[in-house]
């Protein structure tokens, strides 16, 4: 499949309709800012609009990688993946970032953050923005704007519904990432009064009107693998609820795993197959895999972003084997910038991962462990991530890659079965479970089934070792260790969770992230989260 080419007008309409605030208040301001009907007079004007909508996804602003749309947060800070993944990530026992100067990492991979900390505050605002950006574009595309612009055309008129039904998508996305790291949202649709400050939605709320949205619009969307790539289908809006239901338990206090085997059967059925080689999936054209149920996109010249695949492409180069070339970036990368936390590790040092393609761990001679996490020689380092593509090909730039955010791909819908089933889940089997863990450990082993598993070897320990395995870096680690109950406490530690070298417990209330100050400050209706 060809990437979705937006970027050359991607943040048009972000620029034109988004009017944020020193106090990241980011309800649009005017319904006119900027001369909405000069722009929608334009060829092409609501595939641009929707463009933006696509693109608060991967971009931080409008004028390139340092640019932000949002006041008061850094570009790189404020990227939507980039914040996804250090919220997702960072905090637990998968990785370390050496450079702890750069403001709010240290802080979250210590677990020792609060209200202040500029990469919650990044990903609450850029999630909020997102809403505001798709609430605009509804604004500006309802039948009666449509047909005061004398819009008849037919042809358009079933695009722009299809552009409503994907962002209609999109916010309940937005919607899910705060159900899930900060449990609770302001409530703004594109009725909501301009300026106004939504009123509060806690969690059991939050999961009912995302659940609502999804359910409404999951008729009219596309079907799974017939819509352009980087755009929102059917497949999409179930893998969404699938998680929403996975996580039930935690989110509203009911178990919902039957409801998430019916996802995702939907889902399986939706013409995904996984890639032949796993490590093609962290390509430079990782956009062909036809196991990707949608990423953020990325090109090293049209979309140059601080965000997640640049981040990790770039901070995976040791500091001390400067394999920058080996993965297509500059041979020293970041100087080291990731390492791998040691309970990493140990979910690969066995026999039965000695073949596995998704072992790319490099120890080198290193330690371990590591004493210090700004020493960038201690622990060991991954080569997951490249910016070389499956043909060979490097990306066109050496430091901004052109490789794609995995948010959600057929591996993890195979992954989540298993977990139902093991948890009970009604319409799910045990065969089938660990036919599709198999399948994933075939693929690891080359065709090979040295590494297969049988009924008894389904756990939920070995379902949350697996996942790590599987899915490891892709912004789902935090999620999983919170629903298997290893999060907080002290019933699994890592090192330097809790700030301490070997790992100590955290208490209860860091299963949600704090609602920024100046979130607080900018709406008041919202309360903050108990503990902070």
């Amino acid at each position: 499949m060809k990437k979705l080419k937006f970027y050359s007008m991607i943040f048009l309409s972000i620029g034109v309709f988004s009017a944020c605030t020193s106090d990241l208040d980011i309800t649009p301001e005017d319904d006119n800012t900027f001369t909405a009907e000069e722009f929608y007079a334009q060829p092409n004007a609501y595939r641009m609009a929707v463009a933006g909508v696509y693109g608060n996804l991967s971009m931080p602003g409008v004028n390139g990688a340092t640019s932000s749309s949002l006041s008061g947060v850094d570009a790189g800070t404020s990227q939507y993946g980039r914040c996804l993944w250090y919220l997702q990530n960072l905090t637990t026992d998968e990785v370390i970032w050496s450079y702890e100067n750069d403001p709010g990492s240290r802080d979250l991979q210590r677990n020792t953050w609060n209200s202040s900390n500029p990469i919650i505050l990044g990903m609450f605002s850029r999630a909020m923005v997102g809403v505001a950006i798709c609430n605009e574009f509804l604004r500006q595309t309802t039948d009666e704007k449509l047909s005061a612009r004398g819009v008849t055309d037919a042809a358009l008129l079933a695009d722009i519904a299809d552009f409503r039904n994907e962002t209609r998508v999109i916010r309940a996305m937005y919607y899910y990432n705060m159900l899930d790291l900060f449990g609770k949202a302001p409530l703004y649709d594109e009725n909501s009064p301009l300026n106004s400050q939504g009123p509060q939605m806690d969690r059991p709320e939050l999961f009912e009107h995302i659940k609502t949205e999804l359910t409404a619009v999951l008729p009219s969307l596309k079907p799974a693998r017939t819509n352009e790539y980087g755009r929102v289908d059917q497949a999409v809006a179930h893998m969404i609820l699938a998680k929403m239901y996975l996580n039930a338990e935690v989110y509203i206090g009911t178990p919902m795993y039957t409801d998430c085997v019916a996802e995702l059967n939907q889902v399986i059925a939706g013409g995904y197959s996984l890639n032949t080689n796993y490590l093609n999936n962290f390509k430079a054209d990782n956009h062909t895999s036809p196991e990707m149920i949608f990423t953020l996109e990325s090109d090293g010249n049209a979309t140059q972003n601080y965000g997640p695949t640049t981040v990790m492409v770039n901070g995976q180069v040791g500091s001390l084997e400067q394999n920058g070339a080996a993965i297509g970036v500059g041979s020293g990368g970041w100087g080291g910038a990731l390492r791998l936390r040691k309970q990493f590790v140990q979910k690969f040092q066995s026999a039965e991962f000695a073949t596995d393609q998704r072992n790319t761990i490099i120890e080198n001679g290193r330690p371990i462990d590591i004493a210090s996490p700004t020493a960038q020689g201690q622990g060991f380092i991954l080569q997951k991530y490249s910016n070389i593509g499956s043909d060979g090909i490097a990306g066109p730039n050496t430091t901004f890659v052109n490789t794609d955010f995995p948010l959600f791909r057929l591996a993890d819908a195979y992954l989540m079965y298993a977990e139902c089933a093991v948890r009970g889940a009604s319409g799910a089997t045990t065969a089938q479970a660990v036919n599709y863990v198999n399948a994933l450990r075939e693929r690891a082993n080359g065709g090979s089934t040295v590494a297969n598993i049988d009924s008894g070897d389904l756990t939920l320990d070995f379902i949350l070792n697996e996942r790590s395995r599987e899915l490891h870096w892709e912004g789902h680690r935090r999620q999983d260790l919170i629903r298997f109950g290893k999060y907080t406490g002290g019933s699994y530690n890592w090192a330097w969770k809790g700030n301490s070298a070997n790992g100590i417990a955290i208490p209860a209330f860091m299963k949600v992230y704090p609602i920024p100050a100046a979130s607080l400050a900018a709406n008041g209706n919202l309360v903050q989260n108990e503990g902070y």
